[in-house]
C-alpha cells in the first residue's frame, strides 16, 4: 500500500482503516478462501487482529465464514463501483474509444498502471457474439500486456529500475517477457517509438498494440490499446491498420486532459 505519510501527518490517518484494506487485498484468485492465519501472514497483521478484522467484514456484508475460512461477498464490488462511477477519466475516454471500435472493429480498452498491475478502466467492443480482451476492472501484471510497456516508458531510468527489481516477471505463456534486461531494453525502445505492441504474451491466442495517453503538460494518464485475435493480424497490419486509429484518439483527447 503507497505510503502518504509524506504529505499527511500521521496523527490524522486512522491506521486501523489502512489495516482493513489490507486485510481485502490479501485475498486473490490464488486465495479465494482463507484462514485467518494466512490473511494476518499475507497482511502483516497478527493472527487476532487479522481474525478481528475479517469478523468485521462479515458483520457488514463484505465478507463471509464458516467458522474457520473466510471469503469475500460481492458487496466488496462498491468499492471498485464507487471509482468508475465518479472517476473523470475513464468516463471521458469511453466515447473516444468507442469510436474507435466502431471504426475498427476490434475491442479497445483503457487502462492505468497501479503498482505492479495493468487494471483496465475503460472498454468498447464492437457487436460480435464472443467479446475478447479484459473487462473493466480486470487487473493483470504489467509485464505480461501491452499497456505495461507504454505507461513504464514515461518513467525514467532510474525508476524503471527500481519497478524492475520489486517486479515478480511471471510466465505465462512461451512469449512472456520474463528477463528483466530484456524488458528493460523493450521499455525504452517503447519511450522512443511511443507506441509498442506485445504478441501472445498473456494469453496464446491473442496480440495487441497500445500507445500512451497524455495531457497537454505531456504527463501520462494512461493507455489506450486494442487486444486482437493473432490470427488475425500481424505485426504489419496492427502498424498499419490499427496504430493510426490509436494515435489520432490521443491527439483528440489531449487537450481535454
Amino acid at each position: 500500500m503507497t505510503d502518504t505519510t509524506d504529505s499527511v501527518g500521521r496523527r490524522d490517518l486512522i491506521e486501523g482503516f489502512g489495516k482493513g484494506l489490507r486485510v481485502i487485498e490479501s485475498f486473490d484468485a490464488d486465495h479465494v478462501r482463507m484462514a485467518a492465519t494466512e490473511v494476518a501472514e499475507r497482511s502483516g497483521l497478527t493472527r487476532t487482529a487479522a481474525r478481528r478484522y475479517l469478523l468485521s467484514l462479515v458483520h457488514y456484508g463484505y465478507a463471509q465464514t464458516d467458522g474457520r475460512l473466510f471469503w469475500l461477498q460481492p458487496r466488496v464490488l462498491r468499492l471498485g463501483q464507487s471509482y468508475l462511477l465518479t472517476a473523470r477519466l475513464p468516463r471521458l475516454v469511453q466515447p473516444f474509444i468507442q469510436r474507435v471500435s466502431l471504426q475498427t472493429g476490434e475491442t479497445v480498452n483503457f487502462s492505468v498502471l497501479d503498482g505492479h498491475e495493468i487494471v483496465y478502466l475503460a472498454r468498447s467492443n464492437p457487436p460480435r457474439y464472443v467479446s475478447i480482451g479484459y473487462q473493466v476492472g480486470t487487473r493483470v501484471p504489467a509485464h505480461a500486456v501491452t499497456p505495461g510497456y507504454v505507461l513504464l516508458a514515461s518513467y525514467d531510468d532510474a525508476a524503471l529500475d527500481g519497478w524492475i527489481a520489486e517486479h515478480a516477471f511471471a510466465s505465462f505463456t512461451p512469449q512472456t517477457s520474463v528477463d528483466p534486461t530484456l524488458f528493460r531494453d523493450y521499455v525504452r525502445s517503447a519511450r522512443g517509438l511511443g507506441y509498442w505492441t506485445t504478441d501472445r504474451h498473456l494469453d496464446p491466442g491473442l496480440r495487441g498494440v497500445a500507445v500512451p495517453l497524455k495531457n497537454n503538460k505531456g504527463n501520462t494518464c494512461g493507455a489506450i490499446g486494442m487486444t486482437v485475435p493473432h490470427a488475425s493480424y500481424s505485426d504489419a497490419d496492427l502498424l498499419d491498420s490499427l496504430l493510426p486509429a490509436l494515435r489520432l484518439t490521443t491527439a483528440e483527447l489531449r487537450p481535454l486532459l
